[in-house]
């Protein structure tokens, strides 16, 4: 009896060793897809903030800019200054601009008097990635036109046109922008002479400078 009682027992030990050892075995396999998970949950959440990172609704921007001076008879250069422009965007390729622009300074000697021009001007832009880091806009601008120093009359015109633009883009928020457009506004620089009549000008715009979106 004691030689059956040893061997009942050599057989429980060696259920319970292949309970056990059955056990470590099924651990490492339950714990392997939850390492996967932990592996590729840091990966889509890396992938998830760069998306939101980069999805910013303003885009402010400030640099230097030009315009012909084409309303001004005689003139023989155009004039310097700076534009400024603010733009709310409505999805990936959509957005709403806001611009103004202040020229004073000309670019050579050659304009009669002292010319100054003032633009306030809002429309859409439409954009998207072109290449790698180069982004492409076009916009269509509407507003008015301000040419002081020459009596000009109206004071202020209804001014709009077409324009568009490249940025390459320094980090997700900063870029550095070139653009152009070509605005139409109506003016006479002879406001004593009977019967004058205001008349279309085109002037070519070109602007550079930063732009950054939050």
């Amino acid at each position: 009896s004691g030689r059956y009682t040893q061997h009942g027992i050599e057989e429980s030990f060696k259920l319970k060793r292949t309970f056990w050892f059955s056990i470590l075995a099924v651990i490492p396999a339950a714990l392997l897809p939850l390492a996967a998970t932990s592996q590729v949950a840091p990966a889509s959440g890396k992938g998830s903030a760069q998306q939101a990172e980069t999805s910013y609704k303003y885009e402010a921007y400030v640099g230097y800019g030009y315009t012909s001076l084409n309303q001004v008879s005689q003139s023989r250069a155009g004039l310097q200054g700076v534009n400024v422009s603010l733009t709310r965007d409505f999805g990936k390729y959509f957005g709403v601009i806001a611009e103004g622009a202040d020229y004073k300074w000309a670019l050579k000697s050659g304009n009669p008097g002292s010319p100054t021009v003032q633009t306030v001007m809002f429309g859409p832009v439409l954009h998207a990635n072109l290449y790698g880091r180069v982004d492409g806009f076009v916009h269509v601008l509407l507003g008015g036109a301000h040419t002081g120093g020459e009596n000009m009359t109206p004071n202020i015109s209804f001014a709009g046109g077409v324009g568009a633009g490249l940025d390459y883009k320094l980090s997700p928020r900063f870029a550095i922008r070139a653009a152009g457009d070509d605005i139409a506004a109506s003016f006479v620089s002879d406001p004593y002479h009977l019967g004058y009549s205001a008349h279309e000008h085109r002037n070519s715009r070109a602007t550079f400078g930063v732009a950054y979106k939050f």
